[in-house]
């Protein structure tokens, strides 16, 4: 090891702290490494060491990083002196692993006058001053100098939380302006890693919750078979502003709804949920219709951000023997029904209502259609229907919709293959993903009792 040298003030007094490293000058030295082309200059490293060496302090050589640049350096000889030295700019700590050694309680010699401990006591944590410095500096690099002969807990301090160790008698400016650089970059890896862990865990959260989100249709004794798909406009998500739901009443009702808030975000896809979630309490104590409109439209107005937020709703009420129903729509596209034999078409909507939030006090009639004994209702948010139909403008539209499932059902496609078809399509037709929510739901009832493939049961 060299010999001392005396401290000598290389770097200003606000870099130095109180005890400078020494810097003796250094020996010719290979050319830097050349960043690689179109690096952006990166800042000067500085180091932050933590030592305390009664003998005069520590010597090494010039310390230089990968591009010829002087690493800083900066001194504390105790913790306290280090908080106050750890700015922002500092990039990687050394830290003296005997500074706990020379430490009266950390060597486990007693004071004067002091009793001894009892053989049984509990040891002394030889790197407790590691794990305050860990504590205290989470974020940067830490390395650990100690003597050779006491690799093995050099080794533990690596264990514990520090990026490297170094032996003092092999410590030279080349060996340390590396190690400083590989802990550095071990730490930014580090920080990264566990940046794309936590993402990874919140994204599962996030799709769990929004999976538990998701309408579970109720509709135990009924004899109609339900399908339904969806797909977020938000990235990666799987909630958007559209929200359908279904549930039978005990009088053997089965309501079913879907709607749409404007927008995709993630505060479109809460409201969304949130007007479900009304839609089915008002549903199960009773309410439908205007009524029950007029009691979301309330929700809306008090949960929704902004006065210019709204929400376009479908509801169906299907009487209990299946061969009819109420229909009201709240700025809504009407529903699309098929029957054997004849073609599918829309249910009218001559008498629909506005969107909720719009106008105040306003009212939505409820019609009352015939759907016969066996049938298949499709409700469906626009997202279905904005779609382009090529490299123009021309979006597809309710009658392209209407020739797009009518094709698919002279193909005898039926309930999740009809949707999963005709989503399909759209997108095809798009030219890719479509940019709105899109939710489409399915009604079917047989009067030969038995489902057509491609449906779950109710």
């Amino acid at each position: 090891m060299p010999a001392p040298v005396p401290r000598q003030r290389d770097v200003p007094a606000a870099e130095s702290g109180q005890a400078g490293l020494s810097t003796p000058p250094a020996p010719p030295s290979a050319p830097a490494v050349p960043p690689a082309p179109g690096a952006a200059p990166e800042q000067p490293l500085t180091l932050l060491v933590i030592e305390d060496d009664p003998a005069g302090g520590l010597t090494v050589p010039e310390i230089l990083d990968a591009e010829g640049k002087r690493i800083r350096i900066r001194t504390a000889r105790n913790l306290t002196e280090a908080g106050r030295l750890l700015t922002p700019d500092v990039h990687c700590i050394l830290l003296d692993l005997c500074l706990a050694d020379r430490a009266p309680a950390a060597a486990g010699t007693p004071a004067a006058g002091t009793a001894v401990p009892a053989p049984d006591a509990a040891p002394v944590d030889e790197l407790a001053t590691l794990r305050q410095v860990l504590r205290l500096a989470p974020r940067h690099a830490v390395l650990v100098l100690t003597a050779e002969s006491d690799a093995e807990r050099a080794a533990e301090a690596v264990r514990v939380g520090a990026q490297d160790y170094l032996f003092r008698d092999e410590l030279d400016g080349r060996l340390l302006g590396r190690a400083i650089r590989y802990a550095v970059e071990r730490k930014r890896a580090d920080i990264a890693q566990y940046k794309l862990a936590e993402s990874k865990l919140r994204a599962q959260e996030n799709a769990r919750l929004e999976r538990g989100l998701l309408p579970v249709p109720l509709l135990q004794g009924s004899d109609l078979r339900f399908a339904a798909r969806y797909r977020p406009g938000r990235s990666r998500a799987l909630l958007g502003g559209d929200f359908y739901d279904v549930v039978r009443t005990p009088d053997g009702t089965v309501h079913a709804m879907i709607g749409d808030v404007c927008g995709h975000g993630p505060d479109e896809a809460a409201l969304g949920v949130e007007l479900r979630i009304a839609w089915r309490a008002l549903t199960l104590a009773g309410l439908c219709g205007d009524e029950l409109l007029a009691t979301l439209q309330e929700v809306l107005e008090v949960e929704r951000d902004n006065e210019e937020i709204f929400a376009t709703l479908c509801t169906v009420d299907i009487a209990p023997d299946g061969r009819r129903a109420g229909l009201c729509l709240a700025g809504h596209p009407a529903p699309l029904v098929s029957r054997p034999g004849r073609p599918a078409l829309l249910l009218p909507y001559e008498d629909s209502g506005p969107a909720l939030g719009l106008l105040p006090r306003a009212r939505w009639p409820r019609r009352q259609v015939e759907l016969g004994g066996t049938w298949s209702l499709m409700l469906y948010t626009d997202g279905l229907i904005e779609g382009r139909t090529g490299q123009g403008r021309e979006r597809l539209g309710q009658d392209g919709m209407v020739e797009m499932i009518n094709r698919r059902l002279d193909e005898g496609l039926h309930g999740e293959d009809l949707l999963e078809a005709a989503v399909a399509e759209v997108r095809r037709l798009n030219g890719g993903e479509l940019t709105d929510d899109v939710a489409v739901m399915l009604l079917d009832r047989s009067t030969g009792g038995r489902p057509r493939r491609g449906y779950g049961a109710a």
